[in-house]
């Protein structure tokens, strides 16, 4: 399949990325002993393999319609989801980088030009905000971040404001 310049050139940089990103996780999933955070981990680095190897087909000038192989899944082990604060750092840094890689490939969708490429980076995408969530529950619930809450009056008077746009 012939590409457009723009796709090839995002794609390019997309992979650059992703070596740095697979070999960053690698380095992550010797530094902590929490298993739950290393099965994180390596599912975190097959997917982006799997995006790497996607990406490579799409380049290929002889692959004809290319397909994202599904996202594994994960078993949350209650048991072992607690973790020192160095995996807490560690886990957010990676929660980070999942939805940093989220908006690349969102934001790189929106510029490719060939429908199969735009469609499989915004499915990558969805396989990052994912693996956010996944990373997000474990932070959660080690008690790693803080979210504060909106009052239900903060609520209920941005409602009372911006009812009015259902009319308009």
């Amino acid at each position: 399949m012939k590409l457009p310049a723009i796709d090839l050139g995002l794609m390019a940089a997309h992979l650059a990325a992703h070596e740095g990103v697979i070999n960053k996780l690698k380095i992550y999933e010797r530094m902590v002993n929490n298993r739950t955070l290393k099965k994180m981990f390596q599912l975190h680095i097959s997917f982006l393999r799997d995006h790497v190897v996607t990406m490579l087909n799409l380049i290929d000038p002889v692959k004809g319609q290319v397909k994202l192989p599904e996202m594994g899944e994960l078993e949350m082990d209650e048991a072992t989801a607690s973790l020192t604060e160095q995996e807490k750092d560690i886990a957010l840094e990676a929660k980070e980088t999942a939805k940093h890689m989220a908006e690349e490939n969102f934001t790189s969708a929106l510029m490719m030009k060939n429908m199969n490429v735009k469609h499989i980076h915004i499915q990558m995408a969805y396989q990052d905000v994912r693996m956010q969530a996944l990373y997000n529950m474990l932070i959660e619930h080690s008690e790693g971040e803080f979210t504060p809450m909106a009052s239900e009056e903060m609520q209920a008077m941005t409602l009372k404001k911006y009812q009015h746009v259902l009319k308009e």
